[in-house]
């Protein structure tokens, strides 16, 4: 077809990502007759159906599936050449995509916001808050730069730079206060309340109780850990959180926070980006901001 429209290839791209179109021209910012208009004549030009249309949402078709490969790299390489121009720039400036892990993001974004802020004032920040393994996929695909999560995530193509250590603290209710901090032994055998499946913070908490990584238990899972912390107040259980959570997560609930002994357990906080993105420099720059904000949070 001699019509095709970059705007075309991005309206798929969304419509192929999220299965529906509603949320799709949402992405967009279009309309959604809009939205079906133009994947209409899409398929049209092509002469094969890109989608089956449900009920309730929208699948690829094989043709389909093969065509957003094709349709996601063109995409990279096109946001490839605007950060090469950005990159060209003394600075940070313009938008940049991050993603955040939500283990981190409500207790290091509002300092990092400010700061970035103040000093990259051209810097137009788009910050998107979701698990790590979503975060892995939306970066492979060019639909972020750069990611704030805990460290290692063994991708081969991610640049990865770890930026500082944080403690993982115990929260128990506060009648428990002043008993001695249990062994990661002793752990096991408390009611240890978890953040739910898909979440790397619970692996981390796992593999320090010496569960492993991948162990099934049966308990109680959290959404969030202000959900851990107030069901720890409701004397339900105990739960790890990071150290730079406390603060935040422990104000309004009846909870006392022990520090276990050494070798404390702990997590790596770090940046990871495509190794290919042109905007390297930059992100360090972004990276050396996290790494400042990190180390003035309130213990």
């Amino acid at each position: 077809m001699n019509n095709l429209t970059l705007k075309q290839l991005r309206y798929f791209e969304a419509l192929s990502r999220h299965g529906h179109f509603g949320r799709a021209a949402e992405a967009c910012a279009i309309s959604q007759p809009a939205l079906s208009v133009q994947i209409k004549e899409l398929e049209e030009g092509l002469g094969t159906p890109l989608f089956e249309r449900g009920p309730r949402h929208v699948r690829l078709t094989a043709f389909g599936e093969d065509w957003a490969l094709r349709v996601r790299e063109i995409l990279r390489a096109v946001d490839d050449l605007g950060d090469m121009a950005r990159a060209a720039q003394d600075g940070l400036a313009g938008r940049l995509r991050l993603g955040v892990i939500p283990t981190i993001a409500p207790y290091l974004l509002p300092g990092l916001i400010a700061y970035l802020g103040r000093t990259y004032p051209e810097l137009d920040l788009h910050v998107r808050e979701t698990m790590t393994p979503r975060l892995i996929e939306e970066l492979a695909r060019g639909q972020i730069d750069a990611a704030i999560v805990a460290l290692p995530v063994h991708e081969p193509g991610f640049e990865e730079v770890p930026l500082f250590e944080e403690p993982l603290m115990l929260v128990r209710p506060l009648g428990e206060d002043d008993q001695p901090v249990p062994t990661p032994e002793g752990l096991r055998d408390m009611r240890l309340l978890l953040l739910e499946e898909g979440h790397c913070f619970r692996d981390q908490a796992l593999s320090f109780c010496q569960f492993g990584a991948g162990a099934t238990r049966e308990g109680l899972d959290g959404t969030s850990l202000s959900t851990l912390v107030q069901m720890v107040g409701s004397g339900i259980g105990v739960t790890l959180i990071p150290q730079m959570a406390v603060r935040v997560e422990t104000r309004s609930a009846p909870v006392s926070v022990g520090r276990f002994a050494n070798p404390q357990p702990q997590r790596t906080v770090g940046m990871i980006w495509r190794k290919t993105n042109p905007l390297t420099g930059q992100l360090r720059q972004v990276a050396d901001a996290v790494l400042r904000v990190g180390q003035s949070l309130p213990l």
